[in-house]
């Protein structure tokens, strides 16, 4: 598999602590492994996916690493509130987070409701700086720590029907600039890592088909795989990366050349 490098054994990240949301499947299950991978222990967080989230725990565990499961929603502050807490006094402490939970969501501009768009904003933007928040004051206490927020191209070249996604993934590149100015004088990194066309398993209720017309492959001749923006995901959270900051890291194969 391409992204085998994200799932080697290490102890880089040894004696941390991470907190994924949207941690279930695909991407998110992919960086709560390779986290693991590195040494990491690893808190899963979910939404509903809670069956598949306890898959990605015991992925987790069969390979010796350390991991749990809370289930949460991002977009309330008091589950968020405790989920941090959960964390913290399960496994000690709190270095790493990684924003990923997310809705997937197509509908052309004249049918969208201002519900289905306030839902997308408010699972990515709102999520990212409910969880942040919570975990700033844990990141601190650690001497410093990683936010690696998880964007999307369609935040910066724009996609048909998307556009509350669009607005969504857009500014979460915006919020990590300003995150990762606010939080540089404790140490904390923040960047966002901006994945391509990466092969995931579709099926999620309400979850769109890939059009035909999204479906064509990068310069590079594929799809990615979401262990390779896990493996990005991981290096960002290690030692080697801490004069990184405020950066939107395109994971794409050529699909997209800012």
């Amino acid at each position: 598999m391409a992204g085998n490098a994200g799932m080697a054994r290490g102890d880089e990240l040894a004696g941390k602590v991470a907190l994924v949301t949207g941690g279930a499947r695909n991407i998110g299950r992919a960086i709560a492994r390779a986290l693991a991978a590195g040494s990491a222990a690893v808190m899963v967080n979910a939404k509903t996916s809670v069956d598949l989230a306890r898959e990605t725990v015991t992925m987790i565990e069969k390979t010796g690493g350390k991991a749990a499961l809370h289930v949460a929603d991002v977009t309330d502050p008091g589950a968020v509130k405790a989920m941090v807490e959960e964390t913290v006094k399960r496994f000690g402490r709190l270095d790493i987070l990684v924003n990923n939970a997310a809705v997937r969501a197509e509908t052309p501009l004249a049918d969208m409701t201002l519900e289905e768009w306030r839902r997308v904003l408010s699972t990515v933007l709102d999520g990212a700086f409910l969880c942040t928040q919570a975990c700033l004051p844990h990141l601190i206490r650690a001497g410093g720590g990683s936010i690696v927020n998880i964007g999307g191209q369609t935040g910066h070249k724009g996609a048909a029907g998307r556009v509350h996604v669009v607005t969504a993934k857009g500014g979460l590149a915006a919020m990590t600039k300003g995150l990762a100015l606010d939080l540089a004088p404790h140490h904390i990194t923040v960047n966002c890592v901006v994945p391509g066309t990466i092969e995931t398993v579709r099926g999620l209720p309400g979850a769109p088909a890939r059009p035909e017309g999204r479906r064509s492959l990068p310069p590079i001749g594929r799809r990615g795989e979401p262990e390779e923006i896990a493996a990005m995901v991981r290096r960002l959270c290690g030692p080697g990366s801490r004069y990184i900051t405020g950066q939107s890291i395109h994971v794409n194969g050529g699909g997209y050349l800012p």
